[in-house]
């Protein structure tokens, strides 16, 4: 991994996101330990070029590290951790297009067994690092260190990445997820009119009619992917949002309870406290909390 290290080394500017010259593609650092908290993960792909996290959802927790790469097959609110520093990450946004061509061009080669796992998938998984899912990373991060050749031929080596990570054994959740009529790829359409529209009262119903699924299914589904209600999930995404709008904005408390979607800020302020242990306002006046 040492090469891995130094080319990530190289594109890094600062703690936490560094984004790249290609769109999907960023490098995370924390160059000391990060105590457990709550966090918002995009939908992406996350390998570990040195140090480990934990990752709490619900009652299970999951480690990636260099031996183990981490994928989230929808956004997740979970709580997480840094074990050994510096940490340092290469993540890959999924992008439902690439997945749908890929399984195009696979043809005759797909393992079908993957596409008639259509049911209990999580909402993330882990799976081994292997020796052609590093050499495909090395290639990414090489081609990141130029411009022009990040615009040419960095998008075929993503669709190269994720190709390696649809070959491994336990790459079912990212079929089911391109697939039309699984619980997985149903509740990744309600999810996208959640973070579509977040700062609005959910409509169970107008989601369950989204996705064809009767209530009580999608409910069954929502919980088996995210391991909370969807009430619970657009609760901590709005928490999540109003974080940022106080750390980043500088908006004031009640500000940033309306504009995510609280009717009243002493509600919000408790419920914020709740979930990340500390009030709306020592966030405003301790920014590198965050």
């Amino acid at each position: 991994m040492r090469e891995i290290i130094d080319l990530m080394d190289q594109l890094v500017e600062k703690d936490g996101f560094n984004y790249t010259s290609l769109c999907g593609v960023k490098i995370f650092k924390a160059s000391q330990y990060l105590p457990r908290e709550p966090l918002c993960y995009e939908q992406g792909i996350i390998i570990v070029a040195q140090g480990s996290k934990r990752v709490f959802l619900g009652d299970n927790e999951y480690e990636y590290n260099e031996d183990n790469y981490l994928v989230l097959t929808v956004p997740l609110p979970v709580e997480c951790e840094t074990k050994g520093t510096p940490f340092l990450a290469l993540m890959v946004d999924i992008n439902i297009g690439i997945l749908n061509r890929i399984i195009e061009q696979m043809d005759n080669h797909i393992d079908h067994s993957l596409l008639k796992q259509k049911d209990k998938h999580h909402g993330l998984f882990l799976a081994h690092t292997t020796r052609e899912i590093k050499d495909s990373v090395i290639r990414l991060l090489t081609t990141l260190q130029s411009d022009v050749e990040s615009k040419v031929i960095g998008p075929g080596i993503v669709h190269e990445l994720i190709f390696r990570i649809m070959c491994q054994e336990n790459a079912a959740p990212l079929y089911a997820l391109a697939m039309k009529n699984t619980n997985l790829s149903k509740v990744d359409r309600a999810l996208r009119q959640i973070h579509e529209n977040y700062q609005h009262a959910i409509n169970i119903n107008k989601l369950t009619g989204l996705v064809n699924m009767s209530p009580s299914a999608f409910h069954r589904a929502f919980k088996e992917v995210t391991s909370s209600s969807p009430i619970q999930y657009l609760k901590k995404i709005r928490l999540d949002k109003a974080r940022t709008l106080l750390m980043k904005r500088g908006m004031r408390v009640n500000e940033a309870a309306t504009e995510v979607g609280y009717e009243s800020a002493t509600q919000f302020s408790r419920e914020f406290k709740r979930y990340f242990g500390k009030t709306p306002v020592s966030f405003i006046d301790n920014p590198s909390d965050l």
